[in-house]
């Protein structure tokens, strides 16, 4: 009979590959799931908010007119004409230009048709120039249409020098198109008459008259 030799203290059993492989896959799974041991993917660090960026409102025309405390029916009629045209105006310019203006609005029958200044002041005298094309040309004035102490030096050649108005005329009309200066005015696209006036031409007048502003006016 054979014998089997006893096992030294520090000897092991030798295990079987495949029986040892599922021990040692057995004991993983164990260690993964006790308690106190949570395994997690890796998470971004949280990124900081963006910072707010202060944001610069746009310039806008608003306008007031004086009135008489008990108007005559002359007085009346004229101040309905003059808030028809005016809001027209204003709302045009404010829905196409960034421009910004406080202007007061007179009647004044003592003045033949209408006028604008630099200083914010409008007088309409004429009803017949108590209209959206007049308004709109006079509020150019008030922007320094003719009243700027640039406008001689951007207009006075009798071609307006600027780049951005001149670039846009050309886009409007053409390569060879300018714009022309003269008297405090500009054409095309001034409204200085009003037969002139239509709803491109009102739009082209705020463009340009705002690319004006852009050139230095």
């Amino acid at each position: 009979m054979s014998q089997r030799r006893a096992l030294e203290p520090t000897e092991r059993p030798t295990m079987p590959w495949r029986r040892k492989a599922a021990v040692i896959a057995a004991l993983a799974a164990a260690v993964l799931a006790g308690p106190g041991i949570a395994q997690a993917a890796p998470q971004a660090a949280p990124q900081a908010a963006p910072a707010p960026q202060e944001r610069v409102a746009a310039a806008s025309i608003t306008w007031t007119l004086e009135r008489a405390s008990n108007p005559t029916q002359d007085q009346q009629t004229a101040y309905n004409l003059i808030t028809s045209a005016m809001n027209a105006a204003v709302a045009r310019y404010n829905n196409l230009s960034d421009l910004g203006k406080n202007i007061t609005v007179r009647y004044d029958p003592g003045v033949p048709t209408a006028d604008g200044n630099i200083n914010g002041t409008i007088r309409f005298g004429n009803r017949s120039y108590m209209t959206q094309r007049t308004a709109l040309h006079e509020i150019a004035h008030t922007i320094g249409v003719g009243t700027s102490s640039r406008w001689s030096s951007l207009g006075g050649s009798g071609t307006w020098r600027g780049a951005q108005a001149t670039a846009l005329v050309k886009q409007f009309d053409g390569s060879g198109a300018t714009l022309s200066t003269g008297g405090g005015h500009f054409w095309p696209y001034g409204l200085n008459y009003e037969n002139e006036f239509s709803n491109t031409a009102a739009d082209r007048h705020v463009q340009i008259v705002a690319a004006m502003v852009r050139d230095g006016l």
